[in-house]
């Protein structure tokens, strides 16, 4: 384990966070020699405490009343789906002691913890996050430091101080998970992740940036911008109801959300009609810019936009009566970039639209889309033919590229693909990410490494020199 560094300031926050980590190190000690069922034992009571219909509903009924942002019923999923799909993960592995044997390589891995985890989670997830990290830390035998969002600290604090009654309900102990008893600061923020072991954010790229400046190892997420391709041999009901569902799903909050549809040329009009039996209401032209002006103001996404419901949105675009009843709102547009900022993340209920004239124009547009940003996060295709799929994967850097999927229920995870589940995606170096998968709990332990001597596997040089002699010689 890391030792703590040495803090030479006395403020407030250097005190505070002094404190939350002694208290961390100290249960972390009594949690040291705990077996893997022990282990288990913590990350189910993490689990239980929030998939419990008693704390699901009204944290996220709290959630949406304190944050402003997203939908109760969505929120309800993401406390209990997330969560019993990182419990199913979670429960399958080893973490404590011998997980892993490699006779052929005379290697064997044993597992440690890497510390106190200081956990940086946002306003969009004051519930689910938090209780996503604390089960991979607690997985590891780590103790966590949560670190809510300034609106998300009252559900946060209300969820921490749930599991922290499960562990002592059961016998360990609760200071394995804390929070600050004071508002969330800048300051304490930058303290508890300076005397942490790893610093895990997810949020904004500020917060991700002071981590990376922490001076501890810090893992960060990147921005979402999801753009995903219907191709001419999709199922075009289908692929409409899954972006749709998956637009909607929390009022469009979470960073996988579908932003861009990129649609080929010759089932343009086949697949808007799809969309707009789904749900979908495509805005006249006269529209977009006030939509536009209504989405960022002073170049801020417009928190009275952001995250809400259809007919608020419909009703501060000044969209008229044909727009009643819509549950999203396309946006026709043939641009990328800052003179056409509906090409970006928008965190609303608008999806904006391209027409491709091929499958390699297409292609070349969700690259486009992702440059400009989200790139290293995901993209997504609707298609019945694999080769375009694998294409579309080879060309595009970004970590997750998912098929004929609604990107909000596939992304972090899901019951029908195999990504581990979590609310927390790596999007590797495109992103500045130190990690190119999705956050898990091998991101919370360190590996000892036995080694024994096996059978001399060393080659002669003609085989692996051979070639390159032939074709160019020893000289």
């Amino acid at each position: 384990m890391a030792q703590q560094a040495s803090v030479s300031t006395h403020t407030p926050e250097a005190e505070l966070a002094r404190d939350l980590i002694s208290r961390a190190r100290q249960a972390m000690a009594e949690f040291a020699d705990a077996d893997q069922q022990r282990v288990d034992e913590a990350v189910t009571a993490a689990a239980w405490a929030l998939y419990k219909p008693e704390h699901a509903e009204p944290l996220a009924e709290l959630a949406v009343e304190t944050t402003g942002l997203g939908r109760v019923d969505s929120k309800i999923i993401k406390n209990q789906r997330k969560t019993f799909g990182a419990l199913r993960d979670l429960l399958r592995v080893k973490s404590v002691g011998l997980i892993e044997e490699i006779p052929e390589k005379g290697l064997r891995k044993y597992a440690k913890p890497v510390g106190v985890v200081a956990a940086v989670t946002p306003s969009t997830n004051p519930s689910a996050t938090p209780v996503n990290k604390i089960m991979f830390a607690l997985k590891g035998r780590n103790a966590i430091i949560v670190l809510p969002s300034p609106s998300g600290r009252e559900v946060t604090g209300r969820t921490v101080e749930l599991v922290r009654q499960e562990l002592e309900r059961i016998g360990l102990p609760k200071d394995l998970v804390l929070m600050p008893d004071v508002a969330p600061s800048r300051a304490l923020t930058s303290e508890i992740m300076a005397q942490s072991d790893l610093a895990v954010v997810t949020g904004s790229q500020n917060n991700v940036r002071r981590a990376y400046t922490s001076g501890k190892p810090a893992i960060g997420v990147g921005v979402g911008n999801v753009p995903v391709i219907i191709d001419s041999d999709a199922n075009l009901s289908d692929a409409a109801q899954k972006i749709k569902l998956s637009k909607i799903f929390d009022n469009s909050t979470s960073c996988s959300s579908e932003n861009s549809v990129v649609i080929l040329d010759d089932i343009y009009d086949e697949a808007l009609e799809a969309l707009r039996q789904a749900g979908g209401h495509l805005v006249a032209p006269e529209y977009k810019q006030k939509i536009i002006d209504t989405l960022w103001v002073d170049g801020r996404l417009n928190r009275n936009v952001i995250a809400r419901d259809a007919d608020e949105v419909a009703k501060e675009f000044g969209l008229g009566s044909e727009a009643q009843g819509a549950e999203f709102f396309m946006v026709e547009d043939d641009g990328v970039g800052p003179e056409h900022p509906l090409s970006g993340e928008k965190l609303s209920l608008v999806l904006t639209v391209y027409r491709a004239r091929d499958f390699e124009h297409a292609c070349a547009l969700v690259k486009e889309i992702l440059d400009y940003q989200g790139r290293g996060h995901s993209c997504g295709i609707h298609t019945n033919t694999p080769a375009h799929a694998r294409s579309l994967a080879e060309r595009t850097d970004v970590v997750r590229v998912l098929v004929n999927q609604a990107h909000t229920f596939g992304n972090g995870g899901g019951f029908d693909n195999g990504l581990n589940f979590t609310l927390s995606m790596g999007c590797g170096t495109w992103a500045g990410n130190s990690i190119t998968e999705n956050l898990n709990y091998r991101h919370f332990i360190n590996i000892t490494h036995l080694v024994d001597t096996i059978e001399p596997d060393e080659p002669a040089p003609e085989e692996l020199f051979g070639d390159y002699w032939q074709r160019y010689g020893k000289e």
